[in-house]
This record gives structure tokens, C-alpha cells and sequence, in this order.
């Protein structure tokens, strides 16, 4: 009789999908227009400004003005789809591609409960995730514990995808960049609309992957505290690209060459370790403890062929009173199968912070 290690299966799943996805000619590869020149240089720049080393921790977001329409309501719930103007400064405005200068955002409450009876959480996307689908079915089963959904549409994504970029593989490395600095801002700007303007009593940010990241570093950064609730995330795109199994989707080659063409010729290796150092830029350990770090929830899977085990507890150690859950399963396995595993650490997160006004 053959024993099969169920976790090893869950491992050869990532791999099966990843050699699908990116070895094969499908699509084309990560980066395949290079490094970005000067958009990069000017991102490395806006992005070492947010470290708490350069500036304080409450660096104020910006707030959005969303125009509503509603696609449907039912007698117990709502879903609203808005848009509104990137919250990005000019700076980064000039290096965004027009397509992404407007935000879409879906907004699904329940209805007859007072917004500071309720929570928010807003949903980040994850690589490849160019809809608000996935994000409303993870969220929908919470209206019934008064826990509204509000789904952002990333940047270089959806309808937001520039018209040279080929499903999600970003042209140049500062995309990459631009895409987290820019999530960032539009996220912090609802949840600043969230509270100030139409008063909920509580709010998270969660994401899957790429938005589990982006999902630290706004709860890092925001100003109040936020159940902060990254799911299936590394620390650091770093581990992502230069690790896992995305290493072998990304335009290795074309990156060297744009590197040469600047008259800085550089073995492979040397090109790696320049996408190390750029993506260091987006390690969470070096960002703000968040202010309610017990309201932070890390979900992991214990054989994920994209994220190390030890990318996700250097996250927890640097940031004392957090907690990790570990579910079974691969990145793959556990995104398709752990979804009531991620509910549950949303209104564990949730029920670890205040009310901002206690309900009657």
C-alpha cells in the first residue's frame, strides 16, 4: 500500500498550477518591458518616505468622494458599485497610466442596521484577481453578523488594466510599485470615508496574496485602529518573486538586458539581487506595529508552494500580540477550499476592537 503525504500533494497543486500558468506560452512573462528607468527611481523614493523612520505614524490619509449606483437590493441587503479619483498626489498621478487614475469600488451592506451598529471591511485584490466576484462571495455570508463588504478594484486590474498589459503580468517593475503605493492610498481613503463620513462603528482591511500584503501595510499605516487581516501573504514581495514560484514567471532576461542597455552589464545573479533590494521596499516587517496589533490575524497554509512558513512568522515577529492561523493546504488548495477559515479570523479581528460608539 502506497502512503501519500496529503501536504506534499497540496505543494505539487502549486506547482502543477504555476508551471500552467507561467512556464507555459499563454501568457507572457512578469516585467518583460524592464525596470521602469526613471518611474522606478522616483518610486523608490515615495516609498522609503513611508517608513516610520522618515515620517510619524499617523500619516493622514486623504478622503474620497465615491458616486454610487446601486445594482441591486433585496429586503435584507444592498450592493452599490461607486468611483471615485485616485487619492494619489500629482507625483504619482503622472506616473500612473490614465487608465488607473479612477477607482471602482462595490459597497455591499446590510440594510435597516444603523452603520454604527456595523462593521466595514474593505477586500484587496490578490495577483490576478481582476473582479469584485470572489471578494463579494468571501464577504456576503457576514452581512448576517451586520459586517458590510466594500471590494476595491486594484490598480493595473479590471477595468483599470493598461491597454499594453496582458492579464495580470505587469510590464515593468515599478508597476509593481505603483500598484501597492497606490492600493494603499485609495485604501486608507475609504476607510477614512467609512468613518468619518457615513460613521461605522468598526473596520478591517483584509486581502488574499499580493492583497494580504497590501492589507498589512494599511493597517500598518492607518492612523486609527483597524482589524488588519492578510490571508495566504508573505512579508515581502520579495519571497513572492524571488523564492516562490512566481521566480518562474518573471522576465529574468529582459530585466538583464534593460540593465545592460543603461551600460551596466550584470550576470543573472546580480540582476536577482537588484530585484531584492527593489522589493525590499515592500517588506511589512519594516512598517509600523499597527494600534490594535492583538486585532491582527495572519491565515496561513501549511504547504504553500508560493509562500515560505518563515515569511510568515518573521510577520509575527515583528509585530508582538498578532496571531497566525494555520489552515491545511497549499496557496492553491486553500484559496479554493479555506474560506470559512478567513470569515472566522474576520470577525475574530473585528471583535477584538472597540466600538467606536458603544451600541445601545
Amino acid at each position: 500500500m502506497v502512503t501519500v503525504n496529503v501536504g506534499t500533494l497540496h505543494n505539487v497543486l502549486d506547482h502543477v498550477y504555476g508551471a500552467f500558468m507561467h512556464r507555459t506560452k499563454i501568457s507572457p512573462l512578469f516585467f518583460s518591458g524592464g525596470w521602469g528607468g526613471s518611474k522606478l527611481e522616483l518610486l523608490e523614493r515615495m516609498i522609503k518616505q513611508l517608513f516610520p523612520e522618515v515620517v510619524g505614524q499617523n500619516w493622514p490619509p486623504t478622503l474620497v468622494k465615491p458616486v454610487w449606483n446601486t445594482v441591486w437590493e433585496t429586503k435584507t441587503a444592498c450592493l452599490r458599485e461607486g468611483v471615485f479619483r485616485t487619492p494619489c498626489d500629482e507625483q504619482l498621478l503622472s506616473a500612473l497610466p490614465p487608465e488607473c487614475h479612477n477607482a471602482r469600488v462595490a459597497f455591499l451592506t446590510p440594510k435597516f442596521v444603523p452603520p454604527q451598529k456595523m462593521a466595514c471591511v474593505v477586500h484587496l485584490a490578490g495577483t490576478g484577481d481582476h473582479t469584485f466576484e470572489r471578494r463579494l462571495r468571501l464577504g456576503g455570508p457576514l452581512l448576517k453578523e451586520n459586517i458590510a463588504t466594500m471590494v476595491l478594484e486594484s490598480p493595473f486590474y479590471g477595468q483599470r488594466r493598461p491597454l499594453m498589459q496582458f492579464g495580470s503580468k505587469l510590464l515593468c517593475v515599478s508597476d509593481l510599485l505603483l500598484l501597492g503605493r497606490a492600493t494603499i492610498e485609495e485604501a486608507r481613503g475609504l476607510l477614512h470615508w467609512l468613518d468619518s463620513e457615513e460613521g461605522f462603528g468598526k473596520m478591517g482591511v483584509c486581502g488574499l496574496s499580493m492583497g494580504g500584503v497590501h492589507a498589512a501595510m494599511v493597517g500598518s499605516l492607518h492612523p486609527t485602529p483597524v482589524a488588519t487581516l492578510p490571508f495566504l501573504s508573505p512579508h515581502s514581495a520579495v519571497v513572492a518573486f524571488c523564492e516562490g514560484i512566481l521566480q518562474h514567471a518573471t522576465a529574468w532576461e529582459a530585466l538583464r538586458e534593460d540593465l545592460a542597455a543603461q551600460k551596466a552589464a550584470m550576470t543573472l545573479e546580480e540582476v536577482r539581487e537588484r530585484m531584492r533590494n527593489v522589493l525590499s521596499l515592500t517588506d511589512v516587517t519594516r512598517f509600523p506595529i499597527p494600534k490594535n496589533p492583538d486585532a491582527v490575524i495572519f491565515v496561513a497554509a501549511t504547504d504553500d508552494g508560493y509562500i515560505p512558513k518563515h515569511s510568515v512568522m518573521e510577520l509575527q515577529k515583528a509585530w508582538p500580540g498578532s496571531e497566525v492561523r494555520w489552515v491545511t493546504g497549499g496557496h492553491v488548495s486553500s484559496f479554493l477550499l479555506h474560506n470559512g477559515e478567513f470569515r472566522r479570523a474576520i470577525v475574530d479581528g473585528l471583535n477584538r476592537l472597540e466600538w467606536k460608539e458603544s451600541p445601545s
